[in-house]
């Protein structure tokens, strides 16, 4: 992530915005596809937000988790699909300094909170399934509040020592960004001085929320797994298994995309193929999540039919 000696000379005052070049073939076929996807991702979210709110039956520490990752998904894609809409649509393709730095702040922000959020999901069936007698004492209100609050405490100050730290960079030309939002990688590509204490910073935020919240699940489902083949009940392993099914496939999507646009080397070849990889966990899951959690769970599914079946749902309550 060395930047281009050649580019070191020229003045570093000169960029004070940055180009998106996103998706520029076939704009407003792609403006429609990603408002219908936008617009789907909001509704399939909101609704689970709202189910497991109004259902008492959703009322477990599993289906809070489920809520908080609804509502962060929601507020993780609003970040970038409404920025590149508006740039299909209009073709100004300009960013400010500052508006990039904000919407960075917010990728990674929220990017991290999700990471540790769904290792606090992990742990939460580790308890359900390895320690079931002790589960409801242990994952209190309390706790489930405060693992949530937490994924975001730890996250905040990370993400402002990041921005910091890219954003008192010189940004010398050229000033495109081959993304369709702000990335640490395209970003620094961009600067022209060292940046030793840069990689240094991504190495470690990468330890931090990437592979630490990773083995922390490959761990959850280690004990998890051993206690499930212990079962003497084959439905009582699958039951168990059909649990679990939903957060393993989150997590394989999000984690792998993210393992592979963030750890590798970055090199001139990979720039397209990471901006594809980042449409997977900045809308793909987004999208799939709502499925994902609803078509294997029958609770939700009831609690949906219900919902959407009481005719004073749709009445506004005036009492």
């Amino acid at each position: 992530m060395n930047p281009d000696p050649s580019r070191q000379w020229k003045n570093q005052s000169t960029v004070t915005e940055f180009i998106l070049l996103g998706y520029q073939e076939h704009r407003m076929v792609l403006f429609i596809a990603f408002l219908i996807i936008y617009l789907a991702i909001l509704l399939g979210n909101g609704l689970i937000v709202v189910v497991t709110t109004w259902d008492p039956a959703l009322k477990t520490p599993m289906y809070f988790f489920l809520r908080s990752l609804s509502g962060l998904e929601m507020c993780y894609t609003s970040v970038t699909l409404p920025k590149m809409m508006a740039n299909l649509v209009s073709g100004n393709l300009s960013i400010s300094l500052t508006a990039c730095a904000t919407q960075m702040f917010f990728v990674l922000f929220l990017g991290g909170t999700e990471c540790f959020l769904l290792a606090a999901m992990a742990y939460d069936r580790y308890l359900a399934i390895c320690l079931p007698l002790h589960y409801m004492t242990v994952m209190s209100h309390k706790v489930q509040v405060g693992l949530v609050a937490g994924s975001f405490a730890i996250s905040l100050p990370m993400q402002l020592i990041q921005i910091g730290l890219i954003f008192s960079l010189p940004f010398c030309g050229p000033n495109e960004i081959d993304h369709f939002f702000c990335d640490i990688p395209p970003v620094l590509s961009l600067a022209c001085t060292d940046l030793y204490v840069n990689e240094l910073a991504v190495y470690t935020e990468n330890i931090l929320f990437v592979v630490l919240p990773f083995v922390l699940i490959l761990a959850s489902y280690a004990y998890i797994s051993r206690t499930i083949l212990s079962m003497p009940s084959g439905i009582g392993r699958q039951k168990a298994f059909s649990t679990c099914s939903s957060h393993l496939t989150v997590v394989s999507l999000f984690y792998g995309s993210g393992m592979i646009v963030y750890l590798p080397p970055k090199t001139s070849d990979s720039v397209r193929a990471n901006k594809v990889l980042s449409l997977l966990y900045t809308v793909i899951i987004p999208l799939c999540n709502p499925l994902i959690y609803t078509l294997r769970n029958r609770e939700v599914k009831a609690s949906l039919s219900r919902l959407l079946s009481r005719k004073e749902f749709f009445k506004v309550n005036t009492g």
